[in-house]
């Protein structure tokens, strides 16, 4: 007979040798529990005990199993966040005024995902970058837009110069096209639109981009030009200028507009073909009048 001392601490038995061998194959007992044979003070090992040796040896411990943990994902909104941010930062104009609101949004949804998923979502240094980037951006959003307004102005009044200055250098060239085919001779000045009309090739090349665009033409024609020999006129007279009066307008530098269109200049074509921008002091001093009649 025997007694052992549990895992518990508590004694138990007296048992036979087979309840022994019963407990080591439960797994309740094994070479380390402490056990005393009957008429033995001595606690020895249950693994000093040869008779139980077979049933130790038979014994399987347990396989140490480690507890398995889900991998750690990284939130997709902190990453979302954090590339929006940057974006909005580096392009700091008009595509800022999108990624920025959706960098700071993601940003601040994806901290509160990751706080409440236990353990299971990461990432939120990348959300709190991401909204951090936005939110700074967002506040610059004025401050870019303020640096960035004028270059854009400037740029789009170029733009409408040079378009200008196209327009009148063709328009130029279709009244030298309608004098060729008309015999040496300008167009009437009443009607100078509608006569150079198909040498001109499109209504677009008689409007200015930087005028009314409810207008149709925004250009006028020397009167003292109209219907003579293009051979009598001048080099540097003036053919053709801007202006406010509509389409066929014909005259002199009183139908110039009231205000010039590209930054205090205005655009005039003269008969040789050549184009300029003057000023409104200039546009008066220039030659409005052909030569007279060669004796």
């Amino acid at each position: 007979m025997y007694k052992i001392i549990g895992a518990d601490g508590k004694e138990y038995g007296p048992v036979g040798a087979d309840q022994i061998r019963q407990w080591i194959a439960e797994g309740r007992a094994n070479a380390q529990t402490k056990i005393q044979a009957e008429g033995s003070t001595e606690w020895r090992l249950l693994s000093e005990f040869p008779e139980f040796a077979d049933a130790l040896n038979a014994a399987v411990p347990p396989k140490y199993m480690p507890p398995t943990t889900a991998p750690v994902k990284t939130s997709r909104a902190a990453i979302a966040s954090l590339v929006l941010g940057i974006l909005s930062f580096v392009s700091c104009g008009l595509t800022a005024l999108i990624t920025s609101p959706l960098g700071l949004i993601l940003g601040l949804v994806a901290i509160n995902k990751i706080k409440k998923s236990d353990g299971r979502l990461g990432g939120q240094g990348y959300a709190l970058a991401g909204a951090i980037v936005s939110g700074i951006t967002l506040l610059l959003i004025p401050f870019f837009a303020g640096l960035l307004l004028p270059a854009l102005s400037a740029a789009k009044q170029k733009a409408q110069t040079i378009a200008c200055v196209n327009n009148v250098k063709q328009l130029a060239l279709a009244i030298h096209m309608y004098a060729s085919d008309n015999h040496g001779r300008f167009p009437t000045a009443t009607n100078w639109c509608d006569a150079i009309f198909d040498h001109a090739g499109t209504d677009k090349v008689f409007q200015c981009p930087a005028a009314d665009s409810k207008k149709r033409c925004h250009y006028a024609f020397n009167a003292k030009l109209s219907g003579i020999e293009a051979e009598r006129a001048d080099p540097d007279t003036v053919i053709i200028f801007e202006s406010d009066a509509g389409w066929n307008a014909s005259g002199g530098p009183e139908l110039a507009p009231p205000k010039a269109r590209h930054r205090q200049r205005f655009v005039v074509a003269f008969a040789d073909g050549s184009v300029r921008q003057v000023s409104e002091t200039e546009l008066k001093q220039l030659h409005w009048e052909p030569e007279d009649e060669p004796q």
